[in-house]
């Protein structure tokens, strides 16, 4: 039998340096062996996307006490992004085998990862090359994160034995059911959604106007042909509702291949009145 590799991992998240997805995953990850180093926000930094910080200073601290003692952790003031660039331009003596973002307290399904800062912290690692992993608990309310945690060491360990041909972003949404209950692991693509979104209008207590953005996910909407790749491949969205992990790849090149080759095999520029 093939030995479990020592892997070197670096570990950050959106939902904080306290929250117990982090906390999770990362102690899991130590105690199978692997060499662990978190670098997370110092406070919630949900739906922060890919944003910089650029016009003030970026604090970070190292904090003890509330990992695995294996476990170098560090906290920092900036957004999930700037966690791991922080982490690999100045924590960490060399590149990790691999970058895990979360796990995150609810899911990130759809169009949830143009939004949010679980995905965007795993972007990060693959923007320099290395395979990451984005992880998401389906649920805002349940506490168990070990399923999800127990199956991301068992995908590091078959990523690292059987690694694609170009490093990727795999977004994995782990069902918020007893690990018994899981239906199985099922490959996916993107799903789109669309939500009831509305702006709920409050005053402070100097009685000033102020907005909070509320809503909640409608339905799923059904995507263009040239979107669905292959109809046999459920969106994330579908096989979530049937409580399967799913396992999207994604990539930060946002280029409309099928907009570039319409545009290209027409005469549409041609009509493009410049001056």
């Amino acid at each position: 039998m093939t030995p479990s590799p020592v892997l070197n991992l670096l570990v950050s998240n959106d939902d904080g340096i306290f929250s117990q997805g982090v906390r999770t995953l990362a102690n899991t990850l130590a105690a199978a062996g692997h060499q662990v180093i978190v670098v997370c926000p110092d406070r919630e930094r949900s739906a922060t996307g890919h944003g910089l910080t650029l016009h003030r200073p970026i604090r970070a601290g190292m904090v003890e006490d509330v990992f695995d003692p294996r476990i170098k952790a560090w906290s920092c003031s900036g957004t999930p992004a700037d966690c791991v660039k922080f982490a690999l331009h100045a924590v960490m003596p060399r590149y990790p085998d691999f970058v895990l973002s979360g796990v995150n307290h609810g899911a990130n399904l759809g169009t949830d990862v143009l939004y949010s800062g679980t995905v965007s912290a795993a972007m990060e690692g693959l923007i320099e090359g290395i395979p990451s992993v984005a992880l998401s608990l389906v649920s805002f309310t349940a506490t168990d994160f070990q399923p999800a945690a127990d199956f991301a060491n068992c995908f590091v360990q078959h990523l690292w034995r059987s690694p694609l041909t170009e490093p990727t972003l795999f977004s994995i949404n782990i069902p918020a059911v007893p690990a018994d209950q899981i239906a199985g692991v099922k490959l996916t693509r993107q799903g789109l959604q669309r939500y009831s979104e509305t702006f709920e209008e409050r005053y402070d207590p100097r009685g000033k106007r102020y907005y909070w953005l509320a809503g909640e996910r409608v339905k799923e909407i059904p995507q263009p042909d040239y979107l669905r790749l292959n109809r046999r491949i459920p969106t994330d969205v579908q096989a979530s509702q049937d409580n399967f992990i799913t396992i999207t790849p994604l990539q930060y090149n946002l280029t409309d291949i099928n907009g570039v080759n319409t545009i290209e095999k027409s005469n549409w520029l041609d009509h493009l009145n410049f001056n």
